[in-house]
């Protein structure tokens, strides 16, 4: 059995974010400036992971909705381009839900509370034993997000890469048994041995994980992340705050503290990089807060073009725009995962009939 795996020449990748809040430069080294870079190169699918938001907020309707909308702005603002990459609102494309059914059954209960992000959110969140059953079900439809468009490449933050374990476990499993794949085959050959899903890879942005401006885990909730939509006086204070415990300018200093991670991260010159460490090691009169606020200024020069794009979407107008751009990416993107979906139910015996979905 063959199977048709693209829309166009280029091979496809799929990522997105889940609507927990505004982007912040963690997102961007991680993960976005990468799908920024890959939309010439690839036939682009960055999914609104909406449904997943439902799994630890079901209260905050109105929250997740608004975040939706804002991460749609953030992402426009870093210079992703609905003209070039489809934008896919997870809960309007019913085939991802269906697929996630049906691989759940691929997945054994235990090894998927084994992932270890999932045990860490678990953690993060405080939520002991008090979670819906859906939460775990989620690390599960992250299999279905990816494979109902089937890409070969997965661009993520390195605190994601566990969660593509998974789906290349679920996908290797369901060629072997629906398709008659070899389990033997190399991953690589997948699709040339007769399979439905090829065997997606994780692509690790630049700066696999940047810790937030107190060292810890960037995040909203802790109140230490730098967002794509700060001021440059908001950057310069957060910038300020992170510690090196160094003394003195002439006292030597060592570079592996967070704040060279900051400078490595975000100095675009290796040359000035390679000065600020040379100086900063020997104690070259050469303070921290010189170090920040160049730190800060080239922070700045990436986030002053996004601020600047992101202004043409604000306000109810602004939302309105977004909300056309989710439609018709939306659209195109339930034409793949519908396709998709009517492989692997054909696959499993299921195929009794194509559906035909109209977005409104």
């Amino acid at each position: 059995m063959t199977y048709s795996h693209a829309t166009s020449a280029r091979p496809r990748i799929l990522t997105g974010d889940t609507p927990t809040g505004q982007l912040h430069l963690g997102h961007w080294v991680g993960s976005v400036e990468n799908r920024v870079k890959l939309q010439d190169k690839y036939e682009c699918y960055f999914l609104l992971a909406n449904m997943h938001a439902y799994t630890t907020r079901a209260d905050k309707p109105d929250e997740i909705r608004a975040s939706t909308i804002q991460i749609v702005k953030d992402w426009i603002a870093c210079g992703i381009d609905p003209e070039r990459s489809t934008i896919v609102l997870q809960t309007e494309c019913p085939a991802i839900a269906e697929l996630t059914w049906f691989l759940a059954m691929l997945l054994p209960f235990n090894r998927v509370m084994r992932n270890p992000t999932l045990k860490t959110e678990i953690e993060d969140k405080g939520l002991g034993e008090n979670y819906p059953f859906g939460f775990p079900m989620y690390a599960v439809g992250q299999c279905a997000d990816i494979l109902a468009f089937r890409p070969e490449l997965v661009p993520v933050g390195e605190d994601q890469v566990a969660h593509i374990e998974p789906c290349r476990e679920v996908a290797r499993r369901f060629n072997q048994l629906y398709c008659g794949v070899d389990p033997h085959t190399e991953d690589g050959d997948y699709l040339q041995a007769g399979g439905l899903f090829p065997i997606p890879k994780a692509e690790i942005g630049r700066v696999g994980r940047l810790p937030g401006v107190d060292g810890k885990k960037m995040s909203k909730s802790l109140n230490n992340a730098i967002y794509l939509t700060d001021t440059p006086k908001q950057i310069k204070k957060k910038v300020g705050q992170i510690f090196t415990g160094r003394q003195a300018m002439d006292e030597p200093g060592d570079t592996s503290n967070l704040l060279f991670d900051y400078v490595r991260a975000f100095i675009p010159d290796p040359d000035r990089v390679a000065e600020l460490e040379r100086k900063y090691a020997a104690g070259d009169d050469i303070g921290d807060g010189h170090v920040k606020v160049e730190v800060a200024d080239a922070i700045d020069a990436i986030v002053a073009p996004m601020r600047e794009r992101r202004a043409d979407f604000e306000g109810d107008a602004g939302d309105e725009k977004v909300i056309e751009l989710i439609k018709a990416g939306t659209r195109k993107a339930n034409e793949v995962a519908e396709e998709t979906l009517y492989e692997a139910k054909k696959a499993m015996r299921l195929d009794y009939g194509r559906r035909v979905l109209e977005l409104g």
